[in-house]
Order: C-alpha cells, then structure tokens, then sequence
C-alpha cells in the first residue's frame, strides 16, 4: 500500500483511496436522491475515502454538462444500452483521468432499491482488502442451474447496481453494452419473443420471461416492476432483456480478462478473520456465496416445529 510522509516526527499514514463513481441514471422520477444517498453512505461508512461522483443520465441530451454538487458532475448520455452506454459515456468523458482512481465504481440509481443488505459491509478496511484482490467486488446472483450465452456457460454474476474494480480492468473491457440492439435475439413476436435460433439456451429464455413478466403469485421470484407481455410492451421487454443479458456479459467478460467476481459478504468475513487477502484467494463463486448467513427461524416457525413434534406423540 501507498504510503505518505507526514510533517517531521509525525506517524506514516496511508492516503486515501481515491474512488471514482459512475452513476447511472434514467431521470429523476423514479430514485430522485440516489446519487446524495450514496454518497451520504460512502462518507458514513468510508470517511477515509477521497470520493468523486459522475452522474450519467441518459434522459438527457449527449453534450449536457453541470455541477450538482462540490465533487459531484451531471453529463447526459445515450440510452441506447440502458446504464451500459451510460456508463460507456462516462467513461469517455473521464478520459485518461480515469487512471487517476484507484477504483471505479459503476453503480445504477437503483443501487439500494433491494436485497442491499451486503452494502452495509462496506468500510475502508474492505476496499483496502480488495485492492490486493484480482477481482471485481459486488454481490453474486445466481442461477439454479448454468445457462448459455453466445455459447458460454454462466451461472453466478455480479449485480450491475454496484461494482467496484480498478481502472486498468475497467478500460481493458472496451464498451461494456456486449449485445447491441441487432443481435439476433428476438422475434418480434410477444407470444414467442425469442428467435428459434437464438443464441441464448432455452432455459435462461424461459428465466428472462418469468422474471420480468411473470404472476407475482406464481412460484418464484419475479422482477418488482413486472409487466404483461403485449405488442405495445414488447420493445420495453426486448430492451430489460438485452440489459439482463448484458449485465451476465459483463461478468462473462471480466472472467475471460482474468477478473474473477468477489462477492462482498464474503471479503467481509474473509477480511476480519485474517486481515489481508491475496490473488489467490479468490475462491469459486459457489464458496463465496456459501458465506452468506443462513436465515433464522422465526417465532411462527419454531412453534410449528414443536407442534409437530407434539402432534408425533399423540
């Protein structure tokens, strides 16, 4: 780690790391705090953080540039890729000073709209873990079963919401949006939106369809803005489904570049039971995510336990 030099007979210390967040967002509507929240959080939980935020919206015009805030910029972008091509213009208006960090962090409007328990973890001593880490630190999803791709089998990857890396593995991705808007994916059909020959396998199709349209009664989870699939939604359904397909590219990509996901429960725990991690520390996705606390019984359930044992005996 760097170290700085105080004033004569002053303690060394360490330099803040410097951490530079593309924010993308689509409005205001929707998450009209989100770029104060998150840096309400990094100077709660990271005070020791030099903290820089681009916010990149894509509701405006490519060529907008303001203030909002001391170390917080606004510049428009296009939509075209949802917060991928946000995100790409962000990374084409920081230019060479993107090196300047010592982590960038991609992070969408919606980082804590669910299951964000995780970001509750991060502190200083966490990033300086991670910085000796060949990874790529956000929280693992994960499929039941593997899927295809392009012909890539995937299972686990990392929520696009928020994800920290260095630069170096940043810019050694090119374009983040993987799947342009002409891949041969879709039929144009509502009924059978997917084309015969898709090259995406069957099973991550009929995820994509539930996910985002399916009955909220049903089994299984379902997306918190879910929609009935019709002519007048399909193209809103085509363009979720290129994002899903582009955010398990992006992990995809990430792997074949020699960055492997890191999920931050587990560098929690890791961390505070060692102290330090290295490059080879990094385990599969599956002992990762095994870190993650069971959840406890409750109350109702403990008492239907007993019963049953209760009703055994009679």
């Amino acid at each position: 780690m760097t170290l700085e030099n105080g004033a004569p007979g002053s303690a060394m210390h360490l330099q803040p790391l410097r951490v530079l967040t593309l924010m993308a967002r689509h409005g205001t509507d929707k998450y009209p705090t989100a770029w104060q929240d998150l840096r309400a959080m990094f100077a709660d939980q990271m005070p020791d953080v030099a903290h820089r935020v681009l916010v990149i919206d894509n509701a405006l015009p490519v060529g907008h540039g303001s203030d909002l805030d001391r170390g917080v910029e606004l510049i428009g972008a296009s939509n075209d890729d949802w917060e991928f091509s946000a995100w790409d213009g962000g990374i084409n208006h920081t230019g060479a000073k993107l090196h300047h960090f010592d982590l960038v962090h991609l992070a969408t409007s919606a980082f804590a709209a669910s299951a964000s328990d995780h970001l509750k973890l991060m502190d200083d001593g966490l990033l300086r873990s991670f910085l000796d880490l060949q990874g790529a630190l956000g929280c693992i999803d994960f499929h039941g079963e593997a899927i295809s791709i392009f012909g890539i089998p995937s299972q686990a990857w990392l929520r696009s919401s928020f994800i920290l890396m260095q630069p170096r593995q940043l810019s050694g991705l090119g374009s983040l949006a993987s799947v342009s808007w002409n891949a041969p994916i879709f039929s144009g059909n509502p009924r059978r939106p997917f084309r015969d020959d898709a090259p995406i396998s069957k099973g991550y199709q009929q995820f994509l369809l539930r996910w985002l349209t399916g009955d909220r009664d049903g089994n299984g989870p379902v997306w918190h803005s879910r929609f009935d699939l019709t002519p007048e939604t399909l193209p809103f359904f085509e363009s979720k489904a290129r994002a899903i397909v582009n955010e398990q590219m992006l992990t995809n990509r990430l792997l074949a570049n020699g960055c492997a996901p890191v999920d931050v429960t587990w560098l929690a725990r890791k961390a505070r039971a060692t102290g330090t991690q290295s490059q080879n520390d990094i385990p599969d996705w599956r002992v990762q995510v095994s870190y993650r606390a069971r959840p406890k019984r409750t109350l109702t359930q403990k008492l239907r336990h007993r019963l049953s044992k209760l009703m055994s005996w009679q």
